[in-house]
């Protein structure tokens, strides 16, 4: 069993709202800072330009469960697969992110891909916000 780590951030907006912005490819370059600078939609998921190369990115099928898990097909090969939800807690989110150790990651390597998801649902929060 792989080592892993699962991030919750509170988010002060509808369940609604979150999933629908997360869902939105072209929003990602807005929060998520490891996918790079844009996403263009393409059939069946989003092209994302990363320093890497070009990644392709698949969210579930839309439902009502929240469920925002994801596969990311990276430029050199292979294919990371990332649980993601969003729980309504009355009128306000809690995002769960679970980050997976890959094969072959350092210590180091696994904790600065913990920090830098941390960062990003941090921004999320942050977006999304209400005033």
């Amino acid at each position: 069993m792989r080592e892993s780590r699962t991030l919750t951030v509170a988010i002060d907006c509808p369940a609604a709202e979150v999933y629908a912005f997360v869902a939105d490819g072209a929003n990602l370059p807005r929060w998520a800072a490891g996918l790079g600078t844009g996403a263009r939609p393409v059939e069946g998921g989003w092209e994302v330009p990363t320093e890497a190369g070009t990644a392709f990115l698949r969210y579930a099928d839309e439902n009502v469960f929240g469920v925002l898990d994801h596969t990311v097909r990276l430029p050199q090969g292979g294919e990371v697969y990332v649980p993601m939800r969003v729980i309504a807690d009355r009128e306000t989110s809690l995002v769960l992110f679970t980050v997976f150790r890959e094969a072959g990651m350092t210590d180091a390597q696994f904790a600065a891909d913990v920090q830098a998801v941390a960062h990003d649902l941090d921004t999320l929060a942050a977006l999304l916000r209400r005033v």
